[in-house]
């Protein structure tokens, strides 16, 4: 088989993926929202998601560099279509003290399932692109990491549709099928060698990674948890609760900012081939675009503060956000590639992926407590806070 074909499938699964993880995200969160759930009661329900992507990238980088990336891939396929099947049997009768800890647990296994397929899919492009090939490599990089993104945003609305029409448990099932599909694709075409190396890593050499990975996965942790702080709970609810949308209309909005942003990442080669001449980007491009978004983030903040137009302010706002943030994932998802050993690939993605996992940890939990106790404010300045700290970081990558 040859390595576009390969590309191919492992992109489509990948996709298929995401679609479920974007609309099981928001079937979740405007289901328990529907059902008199706080802001923090919501952040609490992704906790476990977050905390076992932490664990599953740092040990599923070490299982891809053993078994292979095929192997990581297949697994993570199978291991969702249990978590929504599962979940679907929740009763709305039940109390929270039994909905809660079933929910956490089933998001648990989703979590486990979404950074198995990620690590894996990302992983492989690295070894399907020539090692002296950086310009290639950015690009479909960001084809990879854009089209992602395009997908759950789509997932988002797949979610409210879902959630608005057939309900929690039919959404759910439909979710399940369109994975099995996909796991059969996958097991059926993708060679078994994807990944594989000769060399193999001792788990006590998991945390062995260069300094420019460990400031690049440092800078990750605060920009992705800038980024969940006002995505996951706060603004969701704020459109829910202050706006009045519907199901769809939230899943909507959400869904076009996301799909925008894949959009924007699947041309961050075009767009900063101009300033780069042509070559992939370096430490300084990531540092002076994670400049740009953290006063963006700024501004908008004091907008929102001294109430100019509060929702043009929080919707167009956020709209520019997700331009430039969307340049600046798609400078760090090429970077960790290019900074990753070949032997070791799939260990040092992983261990990017733990910080980012982490980040979304955080910013999940800040989510809620921010709007919880503070509004949609307190959100906003906790992301320009965060920003700023990602921006410091990055100042010290090489060029």
């Amino acid at each position: 088989m040859n390595k576009l074909k390969s590309y191919g499938i492992v992109t489509g699964s990948y996709w298929a993926f995401m679609l479920t993880d974007g609309a099981l995200r928001m079937l979740v969160l405007l289901y328990f929202n529907k059902q008199g759930y706080s802001p923090v009661t919501l952040a609490f329900l992704f906790l476990f998601y977050e905390i076992f992507g932490i664990i599953t990238n740092l040990m599923g980088g070490w299982l891809a560099q053993t078994k292979g990336l095929k192997f990581t891939l297949i697994l993570g396929l199978s291991v969702q279509p249990i978590a929504l099947i599962a979940l679907s049997f929740m009763d709305n009768r039940w109390s929270p003290l039994l909905a809660i800890p079933y929910v956490m647990i089933i998001q648990a296994v989703s979590g486990i399932s979404k950074d198995l397929t990620k690590m894996s899919s990302k992983t492989a492009v690295k070894f399907l692109v020539p090692s002296d090939k950086s310009s290639s490599l950015f690009k479909w990089v960001s084809l990879l990491t854009g089209s992602k993104n395009t997908i759950k945003g789509l997932g988002f609305f797949v979610g409210g549709l879902l959630l608005q029409n057939v309900g929690f448990r039919y959404g759910l099932w439909i979710l399940a099928a369109v994975i099995l599909l996909v796991l059969t694709l996958s097991l059926t075409s993708l060679p078994d060698n994807i990944g594989e190396t000769k060399s193999k890593i001792s788990f006590k050499k998991l945390f062995d990674i260069s300094g420019s990975l460990k400031l690049l996965s440092g800078a990750r942790v605060f920009l992705f948890a800038s980024r969940d702080i006002w995505f996951v709970v706060a603004l969701p609810v704020y459109f829910s609760m202050y706006f009045g949308w519907s199901h769809t209309q939230v899943g909507g909005f959400m869904a076009l900012w996301v799909i925008g942003y894949g959009i924007i990442q699947g041309f961050a080669p075009v767009l900063l081939k101009l300033w780069t001449k042509g070559k992939a980007p370096t430490g300084i491009a990531a540092t002076n675009v994670s400049k740009l978004l953290a006063l963006i983030m700024i501004i908008i903040a004091l907008l929102f503060a001294f109430d100019l137009q509060p929702a043009y302010s929080i919707t167009f706002g956020l709209i520019i956000f997700g331009m430039v943030f969307a340049v600046n994932s798609s400078v760090h998802s090429f970077l960790v590639l290019d900074y990753a050993h070949r032997d070791k690939a799939a260990v040092n993605v992983g261990f990017y992926y733990m910080a980012n996992a982490t980040g979304r940890l955080i910013g999940t939990l800040m989510s809620g407590l921010l709007f919880q106790f503070g509004g949609i404010l307190w959100a906003l300045i906790g992301s320009a806070l965060f920003l700023l700290i990602s921006y410091v970081i990055t100042r010290k990558l090489k060029s």
